[in-house]
């Protein structure tokens, strides 16, 4: 057999009933380190202005390359598969996902890696393109101002109403969330969606009584 009839193979027709050899299983792990290479520099891109976890960004692409690995042996025997299926049933994974988007790429590369495992390269490399094509638009899709939880201290509980004009004033968005009042002064947390953070806090922290404002949002808490 031809390097061309390994690599159509590889695309189209799948392994499930011919029996590979060795060329066919090295073809079908390089197609996948390739295809596992070019998530691992989109996430890197898209990723490159924020957090980056380059441990995680290298698990991609390793990742894709054992469930290639894996779903070759299983369709090779059927009692390896399903003496592979209890193993893996046993398999807990308890690092906690901190973004959405990092799901979408982690499921991406096992999928990846089934779909080249099985012999069908062609519909990984195309489902690739339009991931990236769906991603990047989205991505690019401008998105209106979030809500940011904001928090403040005072130290007069009768100050209320002067905090919460000054802030109407310079939000678009105002939901009061709790509050609390001590002898000592209060404990405000707002929903907010801000115009200008820094002209808020700006004009909050001219009046005396405001002794702490703070922000938290998706990205964490800025103290002010």
């Amino acid at each position: 057999m031809g390097i061309s009839e390994i690599i159509r193979r590889a695309l189209f027709e799948g392994y499930a009933s011919k029996p590979l050899s060795v060329s066919n299983i090295l073809i079908c792990i390089c197609i996948t380190a390739l295809i596992g290479a070019y998530i691992f520099v989109l996430y890197r891109r898209i990723n490159a202005a924020v957090f980056y976890n380059r441990n995680f960004n290298i698990s991609l692409v390793t990742i894709a390359i054992i469930t290639a690995a894996i779903i070759i042996t299983i369709q090779s025997n059927i009692v390896v598969s399903l003496g592979m299926v209890g193993a893996l049933s046993i398999v807990r994974f308890r690092t906690a996902v901190k973004d959405p988007l990092d799901l979408v790429f982690l499921f991406w590369s096992i999928s990846i890696g089934i779909i080249c495992g099985a012999g069908f390269a062609l519909i990984a490399i195309i489902a690739s393109l339009v991931l990236t094509v769906v991603i990047l638009l989205l991505l690019s899709i401008r998105q209106g101002k979030n809500v940011t939880m904001m928090t403040i201290r005072a130290g007069s509980f009768e100050a209320e109403n002067i905090i919460m004009d000054i802030i109407k004033s310079n939000c678009s968005y105002v939901n009061v969330r709790a509050q609390n009042m001590d002898k000592n002064g209060m404990d405000m947390t707002i929903e907010v969606r801000i115009g200008e953070k820094e002209r808020l806090v700006h004009e909050l922290m001219k009046e005396d009584f405001i002794e702490a404002v703070s922000f938290a949002d998706n990205s964490g808490v800025d103290f002010v």
